[in-house]
């Protein structure tokens, strides 16, 4: 019988019972004794017939709260040690030599060009001589991991040795990246990137050019690129391990590189070029110098042909203060455009497409973009071209598993995205893409022109 309705019966008989003067209090104790032994017995019960229950480990550890200082402190000394612990378990300098060695010692011939290579007895032999440290490195999975077409069972000594620099390399850096979060959860908000960022610039080279006055504008032009990309949701936070796994990070400390190329430089996002050409371009389109970008002084980006109908989007999507775009949503809007092909992206600019928030573009939401490029067009004294022309073109494109709607993932699947939103946007890149035969054959003839030459 269920605790409660025992409880409930053996209430009803108290009070049912000639009255031998009890007062009321006493009636209130006989009834909490009550319920804590029936309860008690019950949920004892519940315990006996679920014992397995003992066996779950504990999983969740409460966050010390702002005001338990003494708390606080203890865990951030106790992931500090953590910390160090892990940094001594890595291998240093001198003991990467070593290994170099013992691998150089150990080789098997013959080489493969000037390339050195090991066999798997060998290799085994170097893993007993190196070290406990080393112990992680020397495994048969490694090993078959390394192991390509060499016709002895061999594997390339380099390639082992480049192996094992890029995991101590991938170690140091998830263990500096942790001393930066601050909540000790795998995750760094905007400000904890930050001050990484802010604190690594000294140590890169090729940003030595840069006068302090504009390491803050720096230091969100770098951070806003992992954001942008890594934190599709938007929540304020990315993954320590998320960071690791982009490339995001071999570019920015690519920087290291004294000898790095200016073709190098003029791709590299976190470059210092790079930097200066988007804060430039972002302060020669504010106009009036006050810090922030009104639609008409945005609708110079680039080639100046967007058409107010997405201009309008993007002020009503994005963040604005008091109708105008700070440095932070304007950088949001360059990485949308210059990464078109990247699903972050097209998310950003479907977002701005998708004008009646339903999850689809329809032929209603096409045309309601399109008909700015077929104004433009007039106004720039160009034949406009059929509404159902374009729109047969774009589903012909993408494909969707819809025949009358286009999803954000029809759009990422077609590998075509980058095609489409540009045609409903700008209308040089319709232009563009609307002529492209013919500027295909202009660069061939260009070609074959200085090839006579």
């Amino acid at each position: 019988m269920d605790w409660k309705e025992v409880l409930r019966r053996r209430l009803a008989t108290l009070h049912t019972r000639p009255n031998k003067k009890k007062s009321e209090q006493e009636l209130k104790d006989e009834e909490m004794d009550l319920f804590t032994k029936y309860y008690s017995e019950w949920k004892g019960g519940r315990k006996n017939t679920n014992e397995f229950y003992k066996t779950i480990p504990r999983f969740y550890y409460r966050l010390p709260a702002e005001d338990e200082v003494l708390l606080q402190k203890l865990r951030e000394e106790s992931r500090a040690v953590f910390l160090q612990r892990k940094s001594r378990e890595l291998l240093d300098n001198e003991e990467l030599q070593n290994l170099w060695f013992l691998l150089d010692k150990h080789q098997t011939p013959p080489m493969i060009g000037e390339e050195a290579m090991i066999n798997y007895e060998n290799f085994l032999k170097v893993g007993e001589k190196s070290g406990a440290k080393c112990k992680q490195f020397f495994t048969a999975k490694v090993f078959a991991k390394l192991l390509h077409t060499d016709s002895y069972g061999r594997i390339s000594i380099m390639q082992f040795f480049n192996y094992v620099m890029r995991k101590v390399w991938l170690h140091q850096t998830r263990i500096g990246l942790s001393l930066y979060d601050v909540a000790g959860q795998g995750y760094l908000r905007e400000s904890d990137l930050e001050n990484y960022i802010l604190e690594l610039i000294p140590t890169l080279p090729q940003l030595d050019g840069l006068e302090k006055s504009f390491y803050s504008f720096y230091v969100c032009t770098a951070v806003r690129k992992f954001f942008f990309f890594l934190d599709p949701l938007r929540t304020g936070k990315i993954k320590i391990q998320d960071i690791l796994a982009c490339s995001f990070l071999d570019d920015l400390l690519e920087l290291r590189d004294e000898e790095l190329s200016k073709e190098s430089q003029e791709t590299n996002w976190f470059s210092a070029p790079s930097a200066l050409r988007v804060y430039g371009q972002y302060l020669n389109l504010d106009k009036d110098h006050n810090g922030m970008l009104s639609k008409e002084e945005l609708s110079r980006y680039g080639t100046a042909t967007m058409t107010n109908v997405f201009l309008d989007r993007v002020f009503q999507e994005c963040l604005t203060y008091d109708g105008e775009m700070d440095y932070k949503t304007y950088l949001d809007f360059v990485l949308a455009l210059e990464n078109r092909k990247e699903p972050a992206a097209l998310q950003y600019i479907f977002k701005l497409l998708d004008i009646e928030n339903k999850g689809y573009l329809n032929v209603f939401s096409l045309n309601y973009f399109f008909r700015a490029i077929q104004e433009l067009m007039k106004i720039h004294g160009q034949d406009p071209v059929s509404f159902q022309d374009v729109k047969d073109e774009i589903f012909d494109m993408v494909k969707p598993k819809d025949p009358l709607k286009i999803s954000l993932q029809d759009l990422i699947n077609s590998n075509q995205g980058d095609t489409v939103t540009t045609i409903l946007i700008d209308l040089n890149g319709f232009w563009t893409y609307e002529n492209r035969e013919a500027l295909v054959a202009n660069d061939s003839e260009n070609s074959a022109d200085l090839d006579d030459t």
